[in-house]
Formats: C-alpha cells, structure tokens, sequence
C-alpha cells in the first residue's frame, strides 16, 4: 500500500488561489493535530485512532500508527465511531470503495484492551508498578512507586474489587487518574498474579502510553460505561490532568 498525494495538503503549489488551500492535517506530517473523517474536528492524535484500508479494500485499525497508506483518523468516541461506520464516511474519505467490517467496534474494543493489558505488563516488567493492597497504600503515603521510585502516575483498580476497599486506596491520591477498566482475573494476568485488585503505575513513557490507551478505550465504551474513574486521564492538555 503506498501513500497517496494528497493535492490540497499545505505544501501544494497552487499559488494562484491561495484561499483555497485545505491545512487540514495530512497523514504525513509530524505535528501532533489530525482531523476526524466523522466529525471533521480537528484535534490531538492522542485522543484519536488511525484507520487504513488494507491491500482488499477492509478498514482496519492501526493503534500503532505505523501501517502503511493514508491514514484515516477517527476521534476516540462511540458516537464518532458509529459515525464513521455508516453512510460511507470511510470510503469517501479514503476516495475508493471500503469494506466496514460489522463488528469494527467490536474489534477495536478487544484491540486496545488488550494494549492497556499488554502495557500494564510491560511497566510491571519494568519495575515501574506496584501491585497489593497494602504496597499501593504505602506507595501513594510516601509518593514514591518502589525504594527511590519515581513518584505515582496511575492507579489501577479491579472493576470487580471491593468498592470499600478501592475508596480507601483512591482517598489516598484524590488526584491521581484512576483505572477501573479490567476485572480482577484480566489484572493478575497481566501482572502476573494469582490475585490482582489494586496496583500503581509509577510517572514515565509507559504511564502516559497507558492512560493514552485507557483513555481512548473508555472513549469507545462510551460515558455510561461504569469501569473508569477520570480524574483527569484524558489525553488532551487538560489544566487539571497530572503531569506523567
């Protein structure tokens, strides 16, 4: 799949008629602002998923933004989502014929939960997460994730865990972004445990790469969905939102 030119992308040459350049962000650019195909807003790619059309013409996913092909950007919302899947959204902003697979939700769902699982893993293996009720406590008392440990970025709370028990833990950091994306079973594997219902992500590249993925996955579930506590874990520049 190569890359397409797009003709009214910044850098055109039509000096001629200037006013009708389009700056909408291309695919290619480096700077951190894409356009949504559903809603035609502008905003950061962090809070947004890149689609390409495979070589058979299916949208697929691209959450590591590394496939090749124009890049299709959504925002990371259901309603967006649900936009784009309908009324040939996909296909006239790729400019050819698409095939929305039904269960695209579906599969993105799966997708980045899987990423936040595989990255809370990651940070585990890193020595920057502390799991266990009594370790999180400590880590959020001293503001300090391990001996000489950066300070806290997240925590992780087990939807399925106590709420008496996940309230003693957040009143410690009322802050601190929480995530109550994953039941207990889906924490201990990632971690590496029998048993999972607390841990803390210490501040670093895969704190934020988390609460980027968390972020976009409540996005999809939508803002009814019971399993995430924001306290500021949006992925835009949000004044309230911790620095990680």
């Amino acid at each position: 799949m190569t890359e397409r030119e797009d003709p009214q992308a910044p850098n055109a040459t039509d000096d001629a008629a200037p006013e009708v350049v389009d700056h909408q962000p291309a695919d290619d650019e480096k700077g951190p602002l894409r356009r949504c195909i559903a809603s035609g807003t502008v905003g950061p790619k962090d809070g947004m998923i890149r689609f390409v059309i495979a070589p058979d013409g299916e949208v697929v996913p691209d959450l590591e933004e590394s496939l090749p092909g124009r890049g299709l950007w959504v925002t990371a919302d259901r309603a967006a989502l649900a936009k784009a899947m309908g009324k040939s959204v996909f296909a006239k902003a790729a400019r050819r014929a698409v095939k929305v697979p039904p269960d695209l939700a579906e599969r993105l769902d799966r997708l980045l939960e899987r990423r936040c699982l595989n990255g809370l893993g990651l940070a585990r293996r890193a020595g920057h997460v502390l799991a266990g009720y009594e370790k999180v406590r400590e880590a959020l008392k001293v503001n300090q994730v391990g001996r000489a440990g950066p300070p806290p970025a997240l925590l992780v709370e087990a939807a399925d865990g106590s709420l008496d028990q996940r309230g003693k833990v957040t009143a410690l950091a009322p802050t601190l972004p929480v995530i109550a994306l994953f039941e207990s079973a889906a924490l201990a594997a990632a971690l590496g445990r029998d048993h999972a219902v607390h841990a803390v992500v210490a501040r670093g590249r895969l704190a934020k790469g988390l609460a980027r993925d968390a972020a976009r996955l409540q996005g999809l579930r939508g803002p009814t969905s019971p399993l995430l506590i924001d306290k500021g874990l949006g992925v835009g520049d949000g004044a309230d939102r911790p620095a990680m």
